[in-house]
């Protein structure tokens, strides 16, 4: 996503509220969309692949037969990457040598470093952008829809665990420091009512082309859970930045295309721009799913922009003038965007979020109940609108394998 600042854009006429069903909390997703009727409905929501490989806790204890408390295989494979845990811990994350930055999907890797976000850290991390230009948002304008009107981000009501307990934030380190990114809480099928998921982007774990893995990547559900501001959170404390815990990605996926094309302006991967994590808790016993008491569906139907009425993005927007300690959304019928005809058309809507709500959700609703149908990945440089890729047939492989393999663990 980009950066640049942007002026509030006049809201339509028409006021849209996505809904679902069956989970604890209620999403009251309430933002601008087209037409000139109001409409609004009220619901209770539940709230080729790559992989990634072992990883575990680099802190005492909880090891289940590696060396040093370490999950099994996992002390091996970081002494055959040259990489010492204790040293990792104390601050050897920080050599991003093009040979320590592994880049490879078989090769991420991500130890626990116990209090590492601590609150005063978590609000110094730095939006990570995607930038779209006029000229490659244009590219293929036969598959591409006239460019929305923006629509003013309109900041979700709080506390977040009562109205979108499954939205929070992830947070990594990359060669540039530390970044944010936003991301959502998502069912698992192989393990029902016991998730460990979290759906964010490609470019918010990995460097894509050329790049590597980014580290200590964590995701902190309903970040800043009253939306306090910077002063008030001056003497935060972790209960109140991260109400659910910190949990710490012990395995991550993204795309092959992701990681073999994708670039710092989105570039060939950004219609893949998607990534799965599996997560556990710093502290704790519980599935993420249990702790937050929501998840969402994934929706991998993949409709046409043409079929859907409206989709609304959620996340954490942390460039000017927002300052990432609090949640938005943007609600509005979605269009199409193709970078090039090689590549599968994009949904596109009007949002004026910035930098850091990157890899937040995008919902519809289907049949009654809200589920998460893409992310954001891209924006213009003018914060008019988002971009994500659609979720088909890949993007599901990728979640399955997720799933199935490490789902249970």
């Amino acid at each position: 996503m980009r950066s640049t600042p942007t002026s509030a854009a006049p809201r339509r006429r028409r006021r849209t509220v996505l809904v679902a069903t069956g989970l604890v909390t209620v999403l009251t997703l309430t933002a601008t969309a087209c037409g000139s009727e109001k409409d609004e409905a009220d619901a209770k929501p539940s709230g080729g692949t790559s992989q990634a490989a072992d990883t575990g806790d680099a802190g005492a204890g909880g090891g289940d037969g590696g060396g040093g408390g370490l999950p099994a295989g996992l002390a091996d494979r970081l002494k055959e990457h040259g990489i010492d845990v204790d040293r990792w811990k104390d601050g050897g994350w920080k050599n991003w040598d093009e040979d320590k930055w592994l880049s490879e999907a078989k090769d991420f890797m991500n130890p626990v470093i116990e209090g590492l976000w601590k609150p005063d850290r978590m609000q110094s991390a730095k939006a990570a952008d995607k930038t779209v230009t006029t000229k490659d948002a244009a590219a293929d304008q036969g598959a591409t829809d006239p460019e929305p009107a923006p629509v003013e981000a309109v900041a979700e009501k709080t506390p977040y665990h009562e109205n979108a307990a499954p939205v929070g934030k992830v947070f990594f380190d990359s060669p540039e420091g530390s970044m944010v990114c936003s991301g959502t809480v998502v069912k698992d099928v192989n393990h029902p009512g016991k998730s460990n998921l979290v759906w964010t982007a490609g470019h918010c774990v990995h460097a894509g082309g050329g790049g590597g893995w980014y580290r200590n990547i964590a995701f902190v559900p309903s970040y800043n859970d009253y939306g306090k501001s910077e002063a008030g959170l001056a003497n935060a404390t972790t209960t109140e930045m991260a109400p659910y815990g910190t949990w710490w990605a012990d395995w991550a996926s993204t795309s092959d295309q992701w990681i073999q094309g994708g670039s710092e302006s989105g570039g060939d991967g950004a219609a893949y721009d998607y990534s799965v994590l599996h997560v556990q808790p710093e502290q704790g016993g519980k599935s993420l799913e249990e702790t937050v008491g929501a998840a969402l569906e994934v929706d991998f139907s993949a409709p046409s922009a043409t079929e859907v009425s409206s989709m609304g993005a959620w996340g954490y927007p942390a460039a000017p003038p927002y300052n990432g300690l609090e949640m938005f959304k943007c609600v509005d019928r979605p269009g199409r965007l193709s970078l090039r005809p090689s590549l599968p058309t994009m949904y596109r809507i009007g949002c004026t979020m910035t930098g850091g709500s990157s890899g937040g959700g995008w919902f519809r609703v289907v049949d009654g109940e809200t589920k998460l149908v893409s992310n954001t990945s891209i924006g213009p440089l003018e914060n008019t609108w988002l971009a994500g890729p659609q979720l088909g047939s890949a993007a599901e492989a990728l979640y399955q394998n997720m799933s199935e393999t490490y789902g249970g663990r």
